[in-house]
């Protein structure tokens, strides 16, 4: 366990030294998310300004209120796409030799990719994070059942982020290329997971879909928890879905690894496709 999460920490350093090098990546990690829900409330505030909006969706009422749903699925959101970006650059190390290299190492395959997804969800989620909060807390728009819903809205959020980040890197084992993820992971996944609407005004399919991706059930427990002043129980059976799937990707994260790194052995170089 040590040697692991030496591990961690050493590769999450170096993920913050590769990518945190100028003054204005800090003003980038605010200014973006903060355009985005910018751009997204003003989007969705004359729709909801309908009188049939308020009677459906009562949060659609209070643009006070809507701009907290907005600025919960933002936060979680800007989370859940860091590993997308964390998965993006991790292929470099693959094109460059890199991923190769330390490969030949005695390194925990499994808390590699960890480490690399961990790195970039800090560094790139934290300040907007603590600006939501703070933003939230001066509105008076946090509605919380107790403290201890700040710790279960935390890691609700941080943990099921991290396996997504180890899945989407051990994908990259199989292959170089992962623009697909940016096509396949950034519209349709803030669609499918209800960031910016309400889950009960999609499909059917779309909710169906929308809970293979953990961002859906941790929304569930971020809103519920800041917003709604639920308790864990009322939040039990999404958490437990939640637990569920961390558990799942962090398995098929470990299976992808393993059997990739056997498929290379056998067909040649980590560089290659």
């Amino acid at each position: 366990m040590r040697h692991a999460l030496r591990v961690v920490a050493a590769e999450a350093l170096k993920q913050h030294r590769r990518l945190f090098g100028q003054p204005l990546v800090v003003f980038s990690m605010l200014i973006w998310p903060v355009l985005t829900l910018a751009v997204t409330y003003y989007t969705v505030l004359p729709v909801t300004g309908a009188p049939a909006a308020g009677a459906r969706w009562a949060v659609a009422g209070d643009p006070r209120r809507l701009l907290a749903f907005l600025a919960a699925g933002a936060l979680a959101y800007t989370f859940f796409f860091s590993l997308v970006q964390s998965a993006w650059h991790f292929s470099f190390e693959r094109v460059s030799g890199t991923l190769e290299a330390v490969f030949l190492s005695p390194a925990s395959r499994l808390a590699l990719v960890v480490g690399n997804g961990a790195g970039a969800l800090v560094q790139n989620a934290w300040l907007f994070g603590c600006f939501a909060v703070a933003a939230a807390s001066a509105a008076d728009l946090l509605r919380v059942a107790h403290p201890g819903m700040y710790v279960v809205a935390f890691v609700a959020l941080l943990v099921p982020a991290v396996a997504w980040g180890a899945f989407l890197n051990s994908l990259l084992i199989f292959s170089r290329d992962s623009a697909f993820l940016y096509t396949l992971l950034d519209d349709p996944l803030w669609f499918v997971a209800g960031v910016r609407l309400p889950l009960f005004a999609l499909p059917v399919w779309v909710k169906a879909v929308g809970l293979a991706f953990p961002l859906t059930s941790s929304l569930v427990v971020l809103r519920g928890s800041l917003l709604d002043g639920a308790r864990v129980a009322e939040l039990a059976a999404p958490l437990a879905w939640l637990a569920a799937l961390t558990v799942g990707l962090f398995a098929a994260a470990a299976g992808l690894l393993r059997w990739g790194e056997a498929r290379a052995a056998r067909t040649g170089s980590l560089q290659l496709f």
